[in-house]
């Protein structure tokens, strides 16, 4: 039934309903979104003064705005990284048997499939945390200083983007490493230009 459920969805040269994969793409905004939202809320921290900068291009840049930065950047993180996992095990699911090799971790297709599919939900957990985090600190615990978020919400933000890297390497070494959805990769091996598939 699972067979004839994939037959029918008339998959393309990368074993995709699609020509190029949505999750990658998911995956950069999502890490993207994060980092920009931590890296603001750092800045707004170590900002030492309530006055405009930059006043020779004429941009007004004040702490709130730093932290105004950091806050709806991580609220759009977590609403994306749903879909960003979503996409992910959709085309998880439609895997066809990759090649029995180890990868530079020493771990088979399957293995890094489900510590990437696991470390996938953990992260989406914890970027939902560090939001509600984020939300308390600016809206309940902080919102009558200046400085809107706690060291430890730093920390803890840089931690996360270390284990953004380790999921990151799983995900790069199923592309890589095993072809798994890798458009190009597949052309290549069947003798076709990966450019004409843009055109």
């Amino acid at each position: 039934m699972y067979s004839e459920a994939i037959e029918q969805l008339n998959l393309g040269v990368n074993g995709l309903p699609y020509p190029i994969p949505i999750h990658p793409n998911l995956v950069h905004l999502t890490l993207g979104l994060f980092i920009i939202g931590v890296a603001f809320d750092i800045v707004g921290v170590l900002f030492p003064f309530e006055k405009p900068i930059f006043k020779y291009l004429a941009i007004p840049a004040t702490r709130s705005n730093f932290f105004d930065v950091g806050w709806y950047n991580m609220v759009a993180a977590a609403i994306i990284t749903f879909f960003t996992v979503g996409a992910g095990f959709y085309e998880m699911l439609l895997v066809d048997s990759p090649p029995e090799i180890e990868s530079a971790w020493g771990l088979g297709a399957m293995d890094t499939m489900v510590w990437h599919g696991v470390g996938g939900v953990l992260l989406l957990a914890l970027i939902v945390a560090m939001t509600v985090w984020r939300g308390f600190q600016r809206y309940v615990w902080r919102n009558d200083t200046s400085r809107q978020v706690q060291w430890r919400y730093l920390l803890a933000g840089l931690i996360i983007m270390f284990l953004m890297y380790l999921h990151g390497t799983l995900g790069a070494q199923l592309a890589a490493e095993f072809g798994v959805h890798n458009t190009a990769g597949h052309l290549l091996r069947i003798g076709r230009n990966p450019n004409m598939l843009l055109r």
